[in-house]
């Protein structure tokens, strides 16, 4: 049974909205939400990532930044350009891009629910990182970002929404990147009723993207009620905002790998091995786009090269085995190219598969990288079966797109 419920949110309008939205914190850095929020006093960059507003050299952790990021938060409140709702509200977020269409429910899941499992996660997260979240919801008093959750499609939640979306939108701007983002309000009671008695029929809901932003949800609660001494279980910060959207709406892309170096291998030694593990088919100088699961697609001394992995290499009963992720570090990355922990090792690299093939081709044709792999995406089922198995995936398994915008909606604590 799945808790969610609506919220007092705070949103731009039709005036604002294309200024104030803004990608999430954790997809730039410093220096591009600098460029991105010049010219732009009312940019949702100056909450997230409001480092911007201070010395560069700033320690990204120094308390000032969590102080600057709750004074631009008030400043953008106080001076109306985001808008509380005067009752609590669902909301809908849609999202449309390069024709396909993802639609959310916005509202507030459950921190007790993430703490026993029935928001389910797929990622380790870093200890380094939830503590900046933690203190970033506890200082602004909300949260600024919302997680991004999944849940098995439900017919009957979406003619509810199609319903909602006959109306008016809040508002509805098209993003630099060709994206469109739409806001509708849903304060019909009855309506809200519903989809909150929709979802405790739903068994569990899935992070999608928003590790860190999750667990800063479940643990500002527990943070606030050691300082409560009246606590109930039912005050706000019990509840973080989130958009849930229905499972086969949902787009993984592909998240490609780059090597620096062939661990001392040649050219040779190296092919022979991938040979001993792979079935290899040259394509020259034409790029190689996996099709389905279990295949590669290899750049490596200005050669294209298709991989099929061989039967032996993996156990296809074994969720995590199974993984096209899995298997290239299994047979590749580990014992060819010493390559132990992708999260830490500084000779891999990752690209999303938004930017396409050329950008693999061209970064080790600039002798930046010895060898690329184009991978085949994640399937959003693999996901899920894999969270229900109480198992973590390998790093950098998914990608994501469109990205939610900060800045769309704030949840606050109290």
């Amino acid at each position: 049974m799945a808790i969610f419920k609506p919220f007092k949110g705070y949103h731009p309008d039709s005036k604002n909205a294309a200024e104030v939205i803004c990608l999430p914190y954790d997809v730039i850095n410093s220096q591009e939400a600098r460029e991105l929020a010049k010219g732009k006093p009312n940019s949702f960059l100056h909450v997230d990532k409001s480092e911007i507003d201070l010395d560069p050299g700033i320690n990204l952790y120094d308390q000032k930044v969590y102080d600057k990021a709750s004074e631009n938060l008030k400043k953008l409140m106080t001076g109306k350009v985001l808008i509380q709702d005067s009752k609590p509200c669902f909301y809908i977020y849609k999202q449309i891009m390069d024709g396909r269409t993802q639609i959310g429910l916005v509202g507030c899941a459950s921190a007790e629910e993430y703490w026993k499992n029935i928001i389910k996660k797929h990622e380790l997260t870093r200890k380094d990182k939830e503590d900046d979240r933690t203190k970033h919801v506890d200082v602004c008093n909300a949260n600024t970002g919302m997680v991004f959750l999944t849940y098995r499609a439900q017919k009957s939640i979406n003619d509810m929404l199609d319903g909602v979306m006959k109306n008016t939108p809040i508002f509805d701007v098209t993003t630099e990147d060709n994206v469109k983002h739409i806001l509708y309000k849903i304060e019909d009671e009855k309506i809200i009723a519903k989809l909150q008695e929709e979802f405790k029929n739903i068994d569990y809901l899935y992070i999608a993207d928003g590790h860190h932003r999750t667990a800063s949800g479940g643990r500002i609660a527990q943070v606030r009620k050691e300082r409560n001494s009246k606590h109930t279980g039912n005050e706000e910060y019990n509840f973080f905002m989130a958009a849930a959207f229905p499972h086969d709406q949902l787009y993984i892309m592909d998240y490609n790998r780059l090597v620096k170096d062939l661990n001392g291998h040649s050219f040779d030694q190296f092919m022979a091995e991938i040979s001993k593990k792979f079935e290899v088919k040259k394509h020259g100088k034409t790029p190689f786009k996996p099709s389905k699961m279990h295949t590669f697609g290899m750049y490596i001394g200005g050669d294209w090269y298709e991989l099929h992995a061989k039967s032996h290499v993996f156990d296809p009963k074994d969720p995590i085995d199974c993984l096209d992720v899995t298997i290239l570090q299994k047979n590749v990355l580990d014992p060819l190219l010493a390559i132990k922990d992708p999260r830490t090792d500084k000779r891999i690299d990752f690209v999303g598969g938004i930017r396409g093939l050329g950008e693999l081709q061209k970064l080790v044709d600039s002798d930046k990288f010895k060898v690329a792999f184009a991978m085949f995406p994640t399937t959003i089922e693999q996901l899920m079966d894999i969270a229900d198995a109480d198992k973590i995936m390998p790093p950098k398994s998914t990608w994501f797109e469109p990205k939610l915008r900060s800045g769309v909606l704030v949840h606050t604590l109290e």
